[in-house]
Parts: C-alpha cells; sequence; structure tokens
C-alpha cells in the first residue's frame, strides 16, 4: 500500500519548467531514494510536495488524502515530516525549545514527555545541550537536531533532504545510522540524498532523476549494479 503517491508533478519557476511529468510511489514501510545531479530537481519534488513550492499540475496523496493544497500545519497534524536542505534550525532558541516547536500539532502532554524521552535517546548529545542555544552547535548537532524535531511530531512518513550535506564522515555515518534505526520503528522515509552509494546501501528503491524527470527507477541493488549508475553516481 503506498503511503506517498505523486502522479504527473509539473511545477515550473517562471518559465523554466522545473519538474516534468514525474510520477513516483513510496510504499508503506519502505526507505526510497531520489538520486541525481545537482539541479536535477530532487529538493524541488519535496517542497512541492509539502507545499512550499507550487505545482502547475499533477495530483499528490498521502495515504487516501489528496494533499495538493494542504497547509504545513495539516500535513504536520496529518503525519509527514519534512527535515529540509540545510537543518533550518531555529538559530536563537535553545535545542529543547526547538525539539517542543516540532510537537506543537500534538495535544497530549505525556506523549509528548515520551517522545522527547525517545529523541533522547537516540541523540544524547542533544540532551546534553538542552539549554544551548542552537545556533552555536555544530552542523552535524544541527541536522540531529533537525532530525529530532521531525520525530517530535510522530510522524508516519518523513522526508529528508540531503542529511549528510557538510558532515564530517563521522556524522554521517551516524545520521545514517539513526535513518536506519527510525525506518526499523516503521517509519517510511523518501529521502534525497548527494551521497548516493550511502542512499542506495539503505533504501529499498531508488528513483534517479536527470534535469527534472525520472530517467531509471528499480530496487536498490539494482541500481547499485548498473554500470551507468556505478559510472554516474557512485565513482566507480
Amino acid at each position: 500500500m503506498s503511503i506517498l503517491s505523486v502522479e504527473n508533478l509539473n511545477v515550473y519557476y517562471g518559465v523554466i519548467h522545473a519538474i516534468k511529468d514525474i510520477s513516483f510511489t513510496v510504499e508503506k514501510g519502505e526507505i526510497v531514494t531520489l538520486i541525481g545531479a545537482n539541479g536535477a530537481g530532487k529538493t524541488t519534488i519535496l517542497q512541492t510536495i509539502t507545499g512550499l513550492v507550487p505545482m502547475k499540475s499533477g495530483i499528490v496523496r498521502f495515504e487516501d488524502n489528496i494533499i495538493n493544497k494542504s497547509i504545513g500545519h495539516k500535513l504536520v497534524s496529518m503525519g509527514i515530516a519534512h527535515v529540509p536542505e540545510g537543518r533550518r534550525v531555529f538559530a536563537n532558541l535553545n535545542v529543547l525549545q526547538n525539539l517542543m516547536l516540532g510537537a506543537y500539532t500534538r495535544n497530549s502532554k505525556s506523549e509528548i514527555e515520551e517522545t522527547l524521552k525517545t529523541v533522547f535517546k537516540k541523540f544524547p548529545r542533544l540532551e546534553e545541550r538542552k539549554m544551548q542555544i542552537a545556533g552555536t552547535l555544530s552542523g552535524g548537532e544541527q541536522q540531529m537536531l533537525a532530525m529530532g524535531r521531525a520525530l517530535m511530531s510522530h510522524p508516519k512518513l518523513l522526508l529528508m533532504d540531503e542529511p549528510s550535506m557538510g558532515l564530517s564522515p563521522i556524522y554521517v555515518n551516524k545520521i545514517f545510522e539513526i535513518i536506519e534505526e527510525v525506518h526499523k520503528e516503521g517509519i517510511s522515509i523518501l529521502l534525497v540524498e548527494q551521497n548516493a552509494k550511502k542512499a542506495l546501501n539503505i533504501a529499498n528503491r531508488a528513483y534517479v532523476l536527470e534535469t527534472g524527470r525520472i530517467v531509471k527507477t528499480g530496487s536498490s541493488s539494482e541500481l547499485s549494479n548498473d554500470p551507468i549508475i556505478k559510472a554516474s553516481y557512485l565513482g566507480e
């Protein structure tokens, strides 16, 4: 069963046709990754799903609901969380305040407290620094905070945009470990990631984008062994 379905999506920036009649699905319980060069349209797709970029045409379904015109807080309430490119933490607020903002659509104080404990278990560094101003954290710590904030909404579907960008190898490995852990807990994930090798290692399926079009799709193992994908995206 598809938790997310994108059908014939078209997006324009002015006269530029950025996303060209794209269709794809994320099945419940899957990690699906979008890979492609910079400018292929990966981030635009995530931003269109969450309403940050308007679509020209197409249908986006979450579970059984068409969400084309749904506003951000409504999507969060439905179970969609977006970890944006560049982390976008609230730099002047402390770690705990950032995390609690992730739970603003939830009403049960006890459930929020339980989720906070779970987030701190996943990210002990955040608990250690919960009163520290977010803007003073390292890049890796800010990425953990962005992920933790998204998890505070108790999502069914997590959209992740370039989570390893600009991070040291240690933090990259840690972030991907957490993504796998979150997936094992039943959260479906749509992952945009420049590090195609890492993404394919953890994903069930992948779609390859070039200049706003899907040019190839398959299981991660199939694409990992594809000579063209190896040469173009895996450095092999």
